[in-house]
């Protein structure tokens, strides 16, 4: 399917070379890669394809211009992002389209992740002028305490192809409020909408080369030299465990400071005395949100056996009306998947559910005809060793269990490498204050399917990561604490 006249020029306005010291330029050799749309298997744009060198470049420009960044007055670097915030709320529309193009989502969902990532320009373009210290007296009383906080330095980025403008400016606009200068690599398949969000804020005052991007296609080819070059201060990676565990390994060797956002395997309880009815609405957007392809998506459902049937029932009559569709119909509810290879993936694990005795209430196949679609999915009575309990399924597949008591959902919980996010869902106050204590994620949402907001910290526990983004914690990931004794 050709795109039409209003979505070519979309993709047309985006810049499609690297951003490399305020210049933009093709990568070495010219090389270049394809940008597919997932509801059509067809390629939409070429980007340069960054090499080894083009990187390593990237992080000069970065090392070059952080003293004088750092240098900057911090009311500058919050009116910048503030600036870039106008931006993106003035043109969401159109990159809210280029977002559903080259990602998949419905456009609805990419204009919620526009206005989404403009908060983090907003809330950080305010947290750049707190940047504070402390100034106390020694607990001897003969001398004095002095603490300043100071940019970390050059920072190198890897965002994930999900969300691929708010993973974005969650790690940008930190740094730029902290005085940091940075090297981002986006994901190769949704390359796009970094390369806008870097033209938006070079034309909102961002001085060249504090901002450098490197679209590549390959990631760990061109990020481990980053890593090995003492030049780089900082690695903030969102993506897989799998991927994760091998960043760290590579950034021990110059002892980077590492922000790490992971895996998830989030549980959804939904005990006695919840309102089933709300439930079923913090399901919904629990688990569908990002057609399923989020680390908070709500991976397994753990229902008290009491409300088991009424649950899975009206869960599946909900999901039976969403509309399946290309993202740019404004009707569409349930875009595709982002490549063939997690269809798949989403495929063997209801195949292996199912194999094991789960019931397919609704879905559970591929769609016919083009693009990466999968039917939107609800397993009943799926059993505790079905794969897709303990791994991240990234779809729209809602298995759900029954439970009989509060100790067994604790457990149920608990029992997972990952701690990202857990939903909760209870009427019982008390109850509600001893679930939240004991689960082990570093996010819960009581009580409502949604947890992502640029004024609170985002990250997990365990194999989830560790490192926040967003809230006033965001803005110290970017920070060292220097300490000065003084003698009076």
């Amino acid at each position: 399917m050709a795109l039409s006249a209003k979505e070519a020029g979309v993709v047309e306005a985006v810049p499609r070379q690297l951003l490399i010291g305020g210049r933009w330029r093709d990568a070495a050799a010219g090389a270049t890669l394809a940008v597919e749309d997932p509801s059509t298997a067809e390629t939409i744009a070429e980007v340069a394809d960054a090499q080894v060198e083009d990187a390593l470049e990237a992080l000069g420009a970065a090392a070059e211009k952080q003293a004088e960044w750092a240098a900057s007055a911090p009311r500058e670097r919050g009116e910048i992002l503030r600036r870039a915030y106008e931006q993106l709320i003035d043109r969401a529309d159109e990159l809210a389209v280029l977002m559903t193009l080259e990602m998949g989502k419905a456009v609805s969902e990419s204009r919620a992740e526009i206005v989404y990532a403009a908060e983090f320009l907003r809330w950080f373009s305010e947290e750049a002028v707190r940047v504070h210290g402390r100034y106390m007296v020694n607990t001897t009383g003969s001398g004095r305490i002095l603490t300043m906080r100071q940019p970390v330095g050059p920072c190198v980025f890897v965002t994930p192809w999900n969300f691929p403008m708010a993973m974005g400016t969650r790690k940008v606009a930190p740094a730029i409020a902290a005085g940091c200068t940075m090297v981002i690599k986006p994901a190769q398949q949704t390359p796009l909408s970094m390369l806008a969000l870097a033209q938006i804020l070079e034309q909102a005052g961002l001085p060249e080369g504090v901002l450098n991007v490197i679209t590549a296609k390959r990631s760990g080819a061109v990020i481990e030299p980053l890593l090995s070059d003492p030049r780089t201060r900082k690695l903030s990676f969102t993506g897989s465990t799998e991927v994760g565990r091998r960043l760290i390994q590579q950034s021990a060797e110059q002892v980077l400071r590492v922000s790490m956002e992971l895996g998830g395997n989030a549980p959804f309880l939904v005990f006695e005395d919840a309102d089933l009815d709300a439930a079923v609405d913090g399901a919904l957007l629990a688990k569908l949100r990002n057609v399923g392809e989020a680390c908070t998506a709500a991976n397994r459902f753990h229902v008290h056996e009491s409300l088991g049937e009424g649950f899975v029932r009206q869960l599946a009559e909900r999901m039976r009306a969403l509309k399946v569709g290309r993202g740019t119909d404004p009707a569409t509810d349930i875009g595709p998947l982002i490549d063939e290879n997690q269809r798949s993936k989403v495929a063997e694990l209801v195949a292996d559910a199912s194999g094991r005795g789960a019931r397919v209430l609704l879905g559970g196949e591929r769609l016919d005809g083009a693009g990466y679609f999968f039917a939107p999915t609800v397993l009943a009575d799926v059993p505790e060793e079905a794969e897709l309990m303990a791994e991240e399924i990234f779809g729209p597949v809602a298995p759900v269990a029954t439970f009989a008591g509060e100790e067994q959902a604790i457990e149920a919980a608990n029992r997972t490498q990952y701690g990202l996010v857990a939903y909760v869902y209870t009427r019982d106050l008390a109850r509600a204050l001893r679930v939240c204590e004991r689960l082990e994620t570093g996010m819960i949402g009581l009580n409502q399917g949604v947890v992502s907001n640029p004024a609170a910290p985002f990250g997990g526990v365990k194999q989830s990561g560790f490192g926040r983004e967003g809230g006033f914690e965001g803005i110290g990931e970017y920070l060292e604490t220097k300490y000065v004794a003084l003698s009076l």
